[in-house]
């Protein structure tokens, strides 16, 4: 199965795949964020099953352990976590929300 959210997160800064990076999925409701689902990377830094494969329109959040993966290689990094939130169309067929990652940067774009 594959989630309507999918993500890859990849490692710019050595140049491979960031496996093992702890992703949660959460929904902005009036009474704040609610987790949808969450995961971890795989070896090619993906996450296929991030949460339901449908979600209703609204705002979301992706939050990326990004601390945890960099102690675990024995990196210094600048930010703990890496937030991205995004609106999202429950009519649309897929989102996929890709990070490149450094220690001390990061980016972002709407995948394919």
């Amino acid at each position: 199965m594959t989630s309507f959210v999918t993500t890859h997160v990849l490692d710019a800064a050595r140049g491979v795949p960031a496996a093992g990076v702890a992703v949660t999925l959460e929904r902005l409701e009036d009474d704040g964020w609610h987790a949808v689902g969450t995961g971890v990377t795989n070896d090619d830094g993906r996450i296929r099953d991030l949460g339901p494969d449908a979600l209703p329109s609204g705002t979301y959040r992706l939050t990326f352990a990004v601390g945890d993966y960099f102690a675990a290689a024995g990196t210094e990094t600048f930010y703990p976590e890496v937030a991205v939130t995004c609106r999202i169309d429950g009519e649309q067929e897929h989102y996929h929300v890709p990070i490149l990652l450094s220690p001390f940067a990061y980016s972002t774009y709407r995948g394919s």
